[in-house]
């Protein structure tokens, strides 16, 4: 496979930050747990805490953007570094579980490409739909959820928390930690308990329809300072599968786990949203993603060894002798 490597810097080109594909068609119940003229902040109470808990994330980067030429046709391609990775925490422990990273070069089906292989690193093909950013997205972040629930297939925890939404997993295990939030579910008429919730304390339960089985959500604050009605709040996600009074059993459970694991400003900037354990396997995988600029370099070199003859310029392919040691011109 002939390609070249683009000259700008990797992070400049189209920058895109979908929802996640299950919120497109969501409609929200908010009746499941409690009528509407009931809801109120409610106060954790479980029945039992789980004495493991499995953290889950997982990061990409953009080592290079390329262009794939066939036939006289040069299509956008990006070669992607990607790691996936868990923090198991026990009673007074936390350790790193699980890490894998991987190299893919995410490319239309359509170009026929091939992966690259470098001195430090193998892209692996992943084909994307087209060429549009997208389809570049939703190739990465296809893989990249590979990768995550491979990690969690190999912990054995109680509670399995993924930074982010399920994105269709039905595990009971499971549970989404969105920290960001591109829409609020609730009706207007109680969306006001949102800025009365205090630490510690969540919503009552509704049932988002998007998704192949649906999804119990539920928001909750985390202890911090306030600056903003929303300061603190995240929401959470459980497959919807089983009964209502199972989910709010769950719910409970969870509730009362996370706000303990909650960052503080002065240790992470998005404390507190950002627990703790998903802020350290985050520093462990970029560490090891490896050098960006050595793997752009190394990408650079296989480019020039594979690319063929006629996409040089004539006066590239005669080579100049270097003249002997002696004669070159001394400063």
């Amino acid at each position: 496979m002939d390609f070249s490597v683009e000259s700008w810097a990797p992070e400049y080109g189209s920058s895109i930050n979908l929802p996640s594909a299950d919120d497109a068609d969501d409609q929200a119940v908010a009746t499941v747990e409690r009528p509407l003229d009931a809801w109120a902040p409610i106060e954790p109470e479980p029945s039992s805490t789980p004495d493991e808990i499995a953290f889950i994330d997982g990061i990409q980067r953009i080592d290079a953007r390329i262009w794939i030429h066939e036939n006289g046709i040069s299509t956008p391609a990006v070669c992607v570094s990607m790691a996936a990775g868990a923090t198991v925490c026990t009673p007074g422990a936390a350790t790193t579980h699980g890490v894998e990273v991987v190299r893919s070069l995410i490319a239309p089906a359509s170009s026929n490409a091939a992966p690259i292989v470098t001195r430090h690193a193998t892209y692996e093909f992943v084909p994307a739909q087209d060429t549009t950013p997208e389809a570049t997205y939703l190739a990465i972040h296809g893989r990249r959820t590979e990768l995550e629930i491979g990690v969690a297939r190999s912990v054995t925890s109680d509670l399995i928390v993924f930074d982010g939404p399920l994105r269709g997993q039905t595990d009971r295990q499971s549970v989404g930690y969105v920290k960001t939030h591109h829409k609020i579910y609730l009706p207007n008429e109680v969306q006001a308990i949102l800025g009365s919730l205090d630490d510690g304390q969540r919503t009552p339960l509704f049932f988002l329809s998007g998704g192949p089985s649906g999804r119990w959500s539920w928001y909750l604050r985390l202890p911090g300072p306030r600056v903003h009605p929303m300061s603190g709040i995240v929401r959470l996600e459980l497959a919807g599968t089983g009964t209502v009074s199972e989910a709010v059993a769950r719910a409970e459970i969870v509730s009362a786990c996370l706000p303990r694991f909650a960052s503080e400003s002065h240790k992470e900037a998005r404390a507190p949203q950002n627990l703790y354990p998903i802020s350290g396997i985050e520093r462990e995988l970029r560490r090891r993603l490896g050098d960006a600029p050595l793997l752009e370099r190394a990408l650079r070199v296989a480019a020039r060894r594979n690319i063929k003859e006629w996409l040089l310029a004539p006066e590239a392919r005669t080579e100049t002798p270097t003249p002997p040691r002696e004669q070159l011109p001394r400063r």
